[in-house]
């Protein structure tokens, strides 16, 4: 039969004040009481603690919002006793801001920024991380995650994608429901 899996996605918002430690502990909390209940009827929890990429952040605001978004949740995940081996994380990569004025951060440096939030967050007991696009083109989302998996440096987890936007949107936009469109979507 497979993998019975639910998701749950809760976001927080980089900007000056926020995410503000209450939004970290309540997000946490409810992402870690989703998986508990998960895992006790049989269901594999996908916990998505999204960081929007709204903002005029730099990518190294990003990262610390992410280290810090994910030990929450970790923290939480062991609070409530989930078994870590049996989830995955859906999380944000690390990326400037969608408003960021400086020069936008190279597939090398976002696969860099994201790999080392994973290292110093995500226990090596979750068996995968499967990365959301966040608004990215499907081109910068694929290449982003192709230059994670490239780099030499312990990924205890795997590294993959659930998204489907950012690799259909340029076939959708081709084919626009009309048949005609089908040879030049394909």
């Amino acid at each position: 039969d497979g993998a019975q899996f639910a998701k749950w996605r809760c976001v927080h918002k980089i900007s000056a004040t926020t995410p503000s430690h209450m939004a970290l502990v309540e997000i946490a909390e409810v992402l870690a009481r989703y998986a508990s209940i998960c895992q006790q009827n049989g269901l594999v929890p996908i916990v998505e603690p999204e960081i929007l990429p709204d903002g005029e952040h730099d990518i190294h605001r990003c990262q610390k919002i992410t280290e810090t978004v994910l030990s929450y949740c970790y923290r939480a995940l062991n609070d409530h006793h989930v078994y870590l081996e049996g989830t995955l994380l859906k999380p944000n990569m690390v990326t400037a801001g969608q408003a960021f004025k400086g020069t936008k951060p190279s597939h090398d440096e976002i696969a860099l920024a994201t790999v080392t939030a994973l290292q110093r967050a995500v226990p090596a007991a979750v068996p995968g991380v499967v990365f959301l696009s966040g608004g990215q083109s499907e081109e910068d989302a694929t290449l982003n995650l192709n230059a994670m998996n490239k780099l030499q440096t312990k990924k205890p987890w795997a590294l993959t994608f659930s998204y489907g936007r950012a690799l259909q949107a340029s076939a959708m936009a081709k084919w626009s429901g009309k048949d005609e469109n089908v040879p030049a979507a394909k």
